[in-house]
């Protein structure tokens, strides 16, 4: 029995991974080198595009509780991402290359997968996993639109990369928030009049135009995922809501007033060597002449050389209530499954999540078993339940969080404590049901 996986980002290689792990020969697609989207560059499989984050490590922290679920059930991605990690305070960070190159060693290492690279143009019509990302190519999106109907669009922002050697370090400096996981990121501290002057500049900046691809359907013009909002637009909502937001001050303290800053600019490594910096929630889709002039204004950033700007591009996810079910099986099928960002789970861990959940199902079928259900208790399986049964009015991608967790019988006020319960009562069920045979 052969199963097919179409797309090697971070769904589809736990997917093919969960397959060949239980003996099914799998046929993994990538249309890279062939071809790439528009904002993906490298050849290798699980690239990252938006940041190098994969969210926080704690287990008590919903991303955090999630990737120990998906350790559990042999991640690729977590495998992968421990390799490879870089220093992010209380986050796991990666190495963007040599994450990839990582993920492409073991994918193409495993005997049961054939690796072909050429672009799939057709729905498949059985025993298939379509995992093709928030950019599926043009001709096989146009498939999807023909049997799935209706399907939404929004947007996504990249942020810039700044190398470390122009960051002036005689007002930059290094600190975590509250010191907690040691000085892992770099902070450009304002004061008052500093900031009046980037947030003037910020909002009247000139962005860039869309590409074809990218320019939205609807009359109501540009529609914005809040996730991965542009530095840019978050602005616009108001004086304080980058202050609030990417540039909170809380938790730092300029080195040079002793004081809090009165907002800050946070800086974190893109690799182990600490060559790179990427600015932490600077989104953007400003011109790259508009980054260069307006993101130097960010003490410490003044002389800053940018490996790489920011951008922004199409995403593209179903209205997945009304199509798929818990497993990420399209209703109606003959074992055709999605996984990955355009289910409407939101994230890379998430999507590497729904990859493993789409892999397991595909390969219990095969194996004439019934796949696993997931307890609403564990993160994965409130996201696949959200996934399956969300209203279907206005249908948005959701990523982990405690919220989508049942309540505790008991009402735990202290908000630390009430999240470690979550996640032992979670991790508790997760082990009760992969006992079942």
């Amino acid at each position: 029995m052969t199963a097919r996986v179409i797309g090697a980002g971070l769904a589809g290689c736990e997917a093919a991974m969960q397959l060949a792990r239980r003996g099914i020969q799998v046929e993994l697609y990538d249309m890279k080198p062939v071809k790439f989207t528009p904002a993906h560059k490298y050849e290798g499989f699980a690239e990252l595009v938006c940041s190098n984050s994969l969210k926080a490590a704690r287990v008590d922290s919903a991303c955090g509780l999630l990737k120990e679920e998906m350790r559990r059930f042999g991640s690729v991605i977590c495998e992968a991402a421990e390799k490879t990690a870089v220093p992010a305070g209380g986050a796991l960070a990666v190495n963007r290359t040599a994450f990839s190159d990582e993920v492409t060693r073991i994918v193409r290492s495993n005997p049961n997968i054939a690796v072909i690279s050429e672009e799939v143009t057709e729905f498949p019509e059985e025993n298939a996993i379509i995992a093709t990302g928030p950019l599926t190519s043009d001709t096989l999106a146009n498939k999807i639109r023909e049997r799935c109907g209706d399907y939404l669009s929004f947007y996504d922002a990249a942020a810039p990369i700044v190398t470390a050697e122009s960051i002036d370090f005689s007002i930059a400096f290094e600190q975590s928030r509250y010191d907690k996981g040691g000085a892992d990121y770099v902070n450009c501290p304002m004061n008052k009049d500093e900031y009046d002057a980037f947030y003037n500049a910020l909002i009247n900046a000139e962005s860039a135009p869309l590409h074809e691809f990218d320019r939205p359907t609807e009359s109501a013009g540009l529609r914005v995922y809040e996730g991965c909002m542009p530095v840019e637009v978050l602005a616009k909502r108001g004086y304080d809501s980058v202050r609030y937001g990417c540039m909170k001050p809380v938790g730092l303290t300029d080195p040079r007033t002793g004081k809090r800053p009165f907002a800050a600019v946070q800086l974190r490594k893109e690799n182990l060597e600490g060559t790179l910096y990427n600015i932490v929630g600077f989104q953007t889709n400003l011109k790259f002449g508009e980054q260069k002039r307006v993101f130097s204004m960010i003490p410490g950033l003044q002389n800053a050389e940018f490996a790489r700007y920011g951008v922004m591009h199409r995403n593209t996810f179903l209205c997945s209530p009304r199509l798929l079910d818990e497993h990420f099986m399209l209703k109606g099928s003959k074992n055709v499954f999605f996984a990955g960002q355009m289910t409407g789970v939101e994230g890379y861990v998430e999507s590497a999540a729904s990859g493993i959940m789409a892999g397991r199902a595909l390969a219990d079928i095969l194996d004439g078993k019934q796949p696993l259900s997931l307890p609403r208790t564990t993160m994965t399986g409130a996201l696949a339940w959200y996934v399956a049964n969300a209203c279907t009015h206005n249908f948005q991608p959701m990523g982990s969080n405690m919220g989508i967790l049942p309540p505790l019988e008991d009402n735990i006020r202290d908000k630390q404590l009430k999240y470690q319960r979550l996640a032992e009562r979670s991790l508790k069920d997760l082990e009760e049901v992969m006992k079942q045979p």
